[in-house]
C-alpha cells in the first residue's frame, strides 16, 4: 500500500471514476465523505471502502487519513479544499480549481502556511503521453513552436436544470470543458500575453461555447475552442518550425500522438497502454511530491493552478459570465 490514505470528498460521477483509478493502481482509499450517509455507505460498499462519513466534516477530522480528494461542484471547492487544509490535510481538488483567482490564491497561501499540499486534479498533465510530449519539445524536436491548437467539445445537454447550464453551480463550457484546452496552452507556451474571447451563451446565461486567441512570450498563437453542445473532433496539435505533433482523439485522456516533419515523414508514433481512465496518475504524483516534501511538481505547479484561474476570469470578463457566489 502507499505512504498516504486516501478520502474522498462527494460521491458523483467524478469521483466514482477516480475512486476506480485509485483501486487499479493499488492506493490505499480508506474513507469516503458526502452530505448523507446513505450516499456514503453506498460508495463504500462499491469500492470497499472502510470508513463512510455523512459529511464532509466528519471526513475532514478522520484521523486515518492523509489527504482528500475534492470532487464537489466548481463553486464549492474552495470551501470544501479549506476544510481539508485547515483539519491538517493535503488536499487534491477537481478542475478548475476554484472559479475565480481569488478563491484560488486563498487555497494556495493557505495549504503554504500549513506546509500541506493542495493541488489541482488536472489529469491530463499526468498521464503517459503528455509526458512523453514534454520530454519531445524539451528536446527541441519540434524546433521554435509557432501555433498550438486545442478543442474539448462534448454534445451534453442543453436542460436548463443540468448543473452543466447551472450559473449558481459554476456551470458552462469553460470551467468544465474549456480549462483542459486552455491549461495545455499554458502547458506547452507558459502564460499568454493578450487573451482574445468569444462565446455563445445559453438560456441560462452560461456559456455554450467559447473560443480562444491568445498570443505567448515567445510569440506564438494559440486557439482553443469548448463546447457543450457538439461533438468535435476532441484534438490537439503543437506546430514547429521542424516538426508538429498531432495527439489524437480524445487527446485528453489517455491516446497516441504523431510526430510528423514538414516533408511528412514520420519521425516517431506514440500510442498510450494506460490502466483504467488514468486518474491515478495524478494521485501518484501527489503521494511522491509529499513524500518528497516539494509539495508541487514541474507538470502544475501550484502558482500555475492559480494563474490559469487569473486567464479563465479574464475569458469571462470578455464573454460577460459571472457567477452568484461572486456578486
Amino acid at each position: 500500500m502507499s505512504g498516504l490514505r486516501w478520502g474522498i470528498l462527494a460521491t458523483g460521477g467524478i469521483a466514482h471514476a477516480f475512486a476506480s483509478d485509485l483501486r487499479t493502481a493499488g492506493l490505499d482509499l480508506v474513507a469516503v465523505g458526502s452530505r448523507s450517509q446513505a450516499s456514503a455507505d453506498a460508495f463504500a460498499a462499491e469500492f470497499a471502502i472502510p470508513r463512510a462519513h455523512g459529511s464532509y466534516e466528519d471526513l475532514a477530522a478522520d484521523p486515518d487519513v492523509d489527504i482528500i480528494y475534492v470532487s464537489t461542484p466548481h463553486p464549492m471547492h474552495a470551501e470544501n479544499a479549506r476544510l481539508a487544509l485547515e483539519a491538517g490535510k493535503h488536499a487534491l481538488v477537481e478542475k478548475s480549481f476554484t472559479v475565480n483567482r481569488v478563491e484560488a490564491q486563498g487555497l494556495r497561501d493557505l495549504a503554504a502556511d500549513k506546509g500541506l499540499l493542495v493541488m489541482e486534479a488536472m489529469w491530463t498533465r499526468y498521464l503517459p503521453h503528455m509526458v512523453r510530449v514534454r520530454e519531445i519539445i524539451d528536446a527541441g524536436t519540434l524546433g521554435e513552436i509557432r501555433t498550438v491548437f486545442a478543442d474539448h467539445t462534448q454534445k451534453i445537454t442543453d436542460d436548463p436544470s443540468h448543473r452543466l447550464n447551472a450559473l449558481p453551480l459554476g456551470g458552462g463550457a469553460l470551467l468544465d470543458l474549456g480549462i483542459y484546452p486552455i491549461s495545455f496552452v499554458w502547458d506547452i507556451l507558459g502564460a499568454p500575453t493578450t487573451v482574445q474571447a468569444a462565446a455563445r451563451l445559453g438560456d441560462t446565461g452560461a456559456d455554450a461555447e467559447v473560443a480562444t486567441l491568445m498570443t505567448h512570450a515567445s510569440g506564438a498563437l494559440s486557439t482553443t475552442v469548448s463546447s457543450s453542445r457538439g461533438s468535435g473532433p476532441n484534438t490537439a496539435h503543437i506546430v514547429g518550425t521542424e516538426a508538429r505533433i498531432d495527439i489524437d482523439r480524445v487527446w485528453y485522456s489517455p491516446t497516441s500522438f504523431t510526430v510528423t516533419a514538414p516533408d511528412g515523414s514520420i519521425l516517431e508514433r506514440y500510442a498510450s497502454h494506460v490502466e483504467g481512465r488514468g486518474m491515478q496518475y495524478q494521485a501518484l504524483a501527489a503521494e511522491r511530491f509529499v513524500a518528497e516534501g516539494t509539495l508541487e511538481g514541474r507538470e502544475l505547479p501550484i502558482d500555475e493552478s492559480v494563474a490559469i484561474m487569473g486567464t479563465l476570469d479574464d475569458i469571462r470578463r470578455q464573454i460577460g459570465v459571472s457567477y452568484p457566489s461572486e456578486n
